[in-house]
């Protein structure tokens, strides 16, 4: 019994006693301990779980395991104040007066904030997804709660608000696939062999590397110009980031095998006739 005594008298020893609701023991730091270390250990084995599991890409499970992890770390801060002898209830009620004013102060903290929650709840922008936002391509990195994180074409990394990607319209390039469909154009001399221009199209297409084979390239005679035949080839790339650098080598490869059969690709010409005026 006075073991039990003794210990009961060690565990509630006032550290720091500000109030009478603010009493800090022994008892009370070894609890904030155990819930820290509880909050931990959860946030590792639930991160395990998700990364584990088959039927999430990537994106999707960085998504669920930062909303799970802040929900949890709302929790635990709340589980802390509650210990420590705060009244959450009178917190929550007294702060409603300030929360409105600082609200109206941050509006766009606060709807970035929202906007944070959103994207990692619905999915529609994962990590690794290739984006368009007002004609920056971009590779989204990291999805926090106020800002994402983002990789440029130019190798820069941007943060951008949150609700910068809710609120504008944008082009999620890998939104349900991970290949996309695009072009590369060319003018052709009116003299040319259309048949020949659009196999030797497809054909470059088909032999470079990264260019999917199905669905397969194909060409199209879009339009006669002003002063060329001009055609399109269309293909499917799965490597979206970096696609410019393979249209760079198709455009590469058009110019030289074009070459090769003698068909010319026009340019502008502008000629200017000077007239001397003559004295009357």
């Amino acid at each position: 019994m006075k073991e039990n005594k003794d210990l009961n008298d060690i565990l509630n020893y006032s550290i720091i006693k500000l109030s009478k609701t603010l009493d800090i023991k022994i008892l009370t730091i070894i609890e904030l301990m155990v819930i820290i270390a509880v909050t931990f250990l959860l946030l590792y084995l639930i991160k395990k779980a998700i990364y584990k599991s088959r039927h999430l890409d990537i994106g999707k499970k960085y998504s669920l395991n930062n909303l799970i992890r802040y929900i949890i770390i709302i929790i635990a801060l709340g589980w802390i104040l509650q210990t420590l002898g705060f009244n959450l209830k009178i917190i929550l009620a007294g702060s409603a007066a300030l929360l409105v004013g600082v609200g109206l102060g941050l509006q766009n903290l606060f709807s970035d904030f929202v906007s944070g929650i959103i994207l990692l709840a619905d999915s529609s922008i994962k990590v690794n997804d290739v984006i368009d936002v007002n004609g920056l391509v971009c590779e989204v990195r990291e999805i926090n709660l106020r800002t994402t994180l983002v990789l440029t074409r130019d190798d820069k990394f941007i943060l951008l608000p949150n609700t910068l990607l809710t609120k504008n319209e944008l082009i999620n390039w890998t939104h349900s696939i991970t290949s996309s469909r695009f072009e590369v154009s060319v003018g052709v001399d009116y003299s040319s062999d259309i048949d020949l221009v659009m196999n030797i199209m497809k054909e470059v297409c088909e032999q470079q590397d990264g260019i999917l084979t199905v669905p397969e390239p194909f060409v199209r005679f879009n339009d006669f110009g002003d002063s060329s035949l001009l055609f399109t080839v269309y293909f499917w790339c799965e490597h979206v980031f970096r696609v410019e650098n393979i249209k760079s080598q198709i455009r590469h490869d058009l110019f030289n095998r074009f070459r090769q059969q003698g068909i010319g690709i026009p340019f502008p010409q502008r000629v200017v006739h000077l007239q001397e005026s003559k004295e009357v």
